[in-house]
């Protein structure tokens, strides 16, 4: 983790030299790129964690509470850089504000990440069998997860589920500033607030689903969510409707964003501490949460290629509302993890 958390890190700083008459665009892509894989890359052990410091009747709570804090420093630091690219912006200068803030990125990673290196215990491998290939040995731990995962039902109908549903969740979350630029022709200013405001009601929503997982059981509540992710797509193309047609669709947009982040800070949380409690007892958590990271991330390439391919041919209310099909086979799936989890405690029923 720390290795990960060091070389985004790094990127980030990396990036604060891109500008200047000519800048090296293909550094500033390959850097962009670093950083993305340290942040992916950290983020399998840090999740990895949540079984090893959580009993599972906390689990909930303490996942809802760290992207509650994630929400909120992502805020924090997204105004500050707000302000820097304005400040700099008043001045005539567009280019130092943004690269300002790709420092300050790279200094708040490395530096909160000094709390979780310090707080947390230390790990242990879980197999020392290792074929000094890292590339190879990595594949080798998600088949050998795969395999495991034919003997355990009910995991395995939630991951089907979850790769479903990831591919809507993810696509909102990703294209959700294009959806507004595009068809609201909202500006940068207006863009920048909504996702702030996204962000706070998302800590918003990561407790709420928590709270409503300890009454009424992970799937039920994950059920219900997909039900709203599927009502947010169909309000978001009578939204873009209604813009189409020259009616002020601002407001409407700003409710549904605000709809996006409740049901977002809960999907995810409560996704992360569900597969937490449903994977069986082992040491070797790191390669079962991989395996969770793996099925997201391939969740959001096919997602965002759809979208885009849908955008292209017939425009962009319509890979909206396309997404719905996504969100549908993923309630089956859930549905389908419930019919099997009968013998399970009530925290996850």
């Amino acid at each position: 983790m720390q290795f990960f958390c060091y070389i985004g890190s790094a990127a980030c700083f990396g990036l604060y030299f891109f500008g200047g008459a000519q800048p090296n665009v293909g550094l500033a892509i390959g850097l962009f790129a670093i950083a993305a894989i340290g942040y992916v890359g950290s983020l399998v052990f840090y999740n990895s964690y949540l079984p090893e410091i959580a009993a599972p009747e906390d689990r909930d709570r303490v996942s809802a509470k760290g992207f509650a804090m994630g929400y909120i420093g992502s805020v924090i630091l997204q105004l500050l850089g707000f302000g820097l690219v304005l400040y700099f912006g008043s001045k005539g200068d567009d280019t130092t504000g943004p690269r300002v803030t790709f420092l300050l990125v790279g200094l708040w990673w490395a530096g909160f990440a000094q709390i979780t290196f310090a707080r947390l215990p230390a790990s242990v491998p879980a197999s020392r069998e290792q074929s000094g290939n890292f590339l190879t040995d990595g594949f080798r731990e998600l088949r050998k997860v795969w395999n495991q995962l034919k003997s355990m039902p009910v995991l395995k109908r939630y991951l089907f589920a979850f790769f479903f549903y990831s591919m809507g969740v993810q696509t909102v979350m990703l294209a959700a500033s294009v959806f507004g630029k595009q068809l609201l022709n909202l500006d940068d200013t207006k863009l920048i607030l909504t996702l702030v405001v996204v962000q706070l009601v998302a800590v918003v929503g990561a407790y709420v689903m928590a709270k409503l997982s300890a009454r009424f059981g992970n799937l039920t509540v994950l059920k219900s969510v997909v039900f709203l992710w599927i009502g947010i797509c169909i309000a978001a193309y009578f939204i873009a409707n209604a813009a189409e047609a020259g009616i002020n669709a601002e407001v409407g947009f700003y409710c549904l964003a605000s709809a996006v982040g409740l049901v977002m800070g809960g999907i995810q949380s409560l996704s992360r501490s569900t597969y937490s409690k449903l994977m069986p007892q082992t040491k070797d958590t790191a390669s079962y949460f991989s395996f969770y990271d793996v099925t997201e991330k391939v969740a959001i390439v096919i997602g965002l290629l759809s979208f885009g391919y849908i955008d292209e041919l017939i425009g962009m209310k319509f890979s909206v509302l396309a997404l719905i099909v996504f969100f549908v086979i993923g309630l089956i799936g859930l549905f389908a993890a419930s019919s099997k989890s009968k013998s399970l405690t009530v925290s996850i029923v």
